[in-house]
């Protein structure tokens, strides 16, 4: 059955009219498929990347790499999910946290489908897909869902919540047995 606006009624979990390709800093986090545990495994506390999950890290790196207007900050991959801090830089303008009162976003034209060029969404589809490229290669699974549809983004407004983030992205592994993502939590 095909999508009909008129019938189905997708919730956009993003910021009405908030402008995602403005300069701030923003939390993301994007699942594997069904939560699968394909990137690895938590040891003592401590997340082991496997082959996959080292592919995950290497387009998370050159995601920071190829955008000027990205800055990485804390991030950790997880055995079936990804946090990381993403700061957008526009010119001279700081960059965390975004300001309070967001700047809209001006009406995306019907013509021109997909995330805003330079926005949250622009990379995230693009990192997603690169991964999903690489190891599905590697698996011999062409065109293979790797990741769940979208990815969670908080925009992060004060100094004290990307201090909280960061510590919790630092930490997340050793919380691993607790995570609501573990499909073994105890």
């Amino acid at each position: 059955m095909n999508y009909n606006s008129d019938i189905h009624h997708r919730r956009s979990i993003r910021l009405k009219g908030y402008d995602y390709s403005q300069s701030g800093a923003y939390f993301v986090t994007v699942c594997t498929h069904n939560r699968e545990c394909l990137l690895g495994e938590i040891t003592d506390g401590e997340m082991v990347l496997n082959e996959f999950g080292k592919i995950v890290a290497d387009e998370w790196i050159k995601t920071g790499e190829i955008r000027d207007e990205i800055e990485l900050d804390a991030w950790v991959i997880m055995p079936n999910h990804f946090h990381g801090i993403v700061m957008i830089r526009r010119g001279d303008r700081p960059v965390a946290p975004t300001p309070v009162a967001p700047t809209p976003v001006a009406p995306t034209p019907a013509a021109l489908p997909g995330p805003r060029p330079k926005s949250i969404g622009s990379l995230m589809s693009g990192f997603k897909s690169a991964v999903t490229k690489r190891i599905n290669e590697i698996r011999k699974t062409p065109g293979a869902k790797l990741w769940q549809r979208n990815y969670y983004e908080h925009i992060i407004r004060n100094e004290k919540s990307l201090e909280n983030i960061r510590n919790y992205i630092i930490h997340n592994p050793a919380q691993w047995e607790e995570d609501e993502n573990n499909p073994i939590k105890y």
